[in-house]
């Protein structure tokens, strides 16, 4: 391993102070219910998306405005569908983060398969390390715990704000992850690429004006998407290659897709390359796009500082 400063959050007696006592009696309850049948955890995420959707009126303006952006094409009844649909999907992933960070390896295993993990292992055999390309699938927990069994990733991820929330996150994060770095540790994750690791790095969100570039996504024409990933991908011997996680439509268990690795990528035209990226992470997510995490604010950078929001 890299001399790297990876994240390991500790237990400490400060955890058992009155402040986290709400937070142990989330995870106690979130634990609990992991146990349960995993059909009947996915009725109840339904149930609780649906609680989701009449009561958490922002997160419902949020989401709708993207998709009415994205999918100006659909009728608003089609919009009002799509928009259940995520918010129950949105449900079913709170309970599919407590199965990802607690269910043994033996029963992930019988829910989640991974198609194409050759990919990963044929670059790093060829002297490669591997870039993963994830995306904000609501599914993704459960997904990066069952793909890092058989092929265990350096994690570039947001550490939680909250301390004990941040504890629990990353040991579950971590059971089947070769290591976590935090998102600001650019350097960490070009020595992993260096030593041969698959690192996993989600481009697919909105990470503010700096290192972006304004290309389009879905119906957007102007959309801030990371050049980040574009530092990472130029490391010299890397291969760069999607991971893509799904709930399967019939609700057996998930399928996570893993990509072969993109061809003359980067090109050296910077706009080319993030919106050959954009076009990837489009055509996963018109596959199930109610599975989509829609919640964030996707398109809060204008191209323009003084450009009016469009989530107003």
């Amino acid at each position: 391993m890299s001399k790297n400063k990876v994240l390991q959050p500790n237990f400490t007696l400060s955890f058992l102070l009155p402040k986290y006592w709400l937070t142990w009696v989330g995870v106690f309850i979130l634990y609990s219910i992991s146990w349960l049948p995993f059909k009947l955890q996915l009725a109840m995420g339904r149930v609780i998306g649906r609680l989701f959707l009449k009561f958490a009126s922002k997160r419902k303006h949020v989401a709708l405005t993207n998709l009415q952006l994205c999918f100006p094409e659909k009728s608003e009844q089609e919009l009002q569908h799509l928009l259940t649909k995520n918010f129950e999907n949105t449900g079913i992933a709170l309970f599919e983060t407590g199965m990802g960070w607690w269910w043994p390896n033996w029963r992930i295993n019988r829910k989640v398969k991974v198609d194409g993990a050759h990919y990963i292992t044929a670059a790093q055999k060829e002297g490669n390390g591997v870039l993963v390309l994830g995306m904000h699938n609501l599914s993704l927990e459960i997904c990066a715990r069952g793909a890092g069994i058989s092929n265990p990733l350096v994690v570039f991820y947001r550490p939680h704000n909250n301390r004990l929330m941040e504890f629990f996150q990353h040991r579950g994060r971590a059971r089947s992850n070769k290591y976590m770095l935090g998102k600001r540790d650019v350097k960490g994750l070009l020595r992993a690429l260096n030593d041969k690791d698959a690192c996993a790095y989600l481009p697919d969100q909105d990470y503010g004006r700096n290192k972006s570039l304004f290309v389009p996504f879905f119906a957007v024409k102007e959309t801030a998407t990371t050049t980040g990933t574009l530092i990472f991908a130029s490391k010299k011997n890397t291969k760069t290659l999607m991971m893509i996680p799904r709930r399967n439509a019939d609700d057996s268990g998930y399928t996570v897709e893993v990509t072969p690795p993109f061809e003359n990528f980067p090109s050296g035209n910077d706009e080319q390359d993030v919106t050959t990226i954009n076009q990837r992470l489009e055509e996963a997510i018109l596959v199930q796009p109610e599975q989509y995490m829609w919640l964030h604010r996707r398109f809060k950078t204008r191209p323009n500082e003084s450009d009016p929001s469009l989530y107003k």
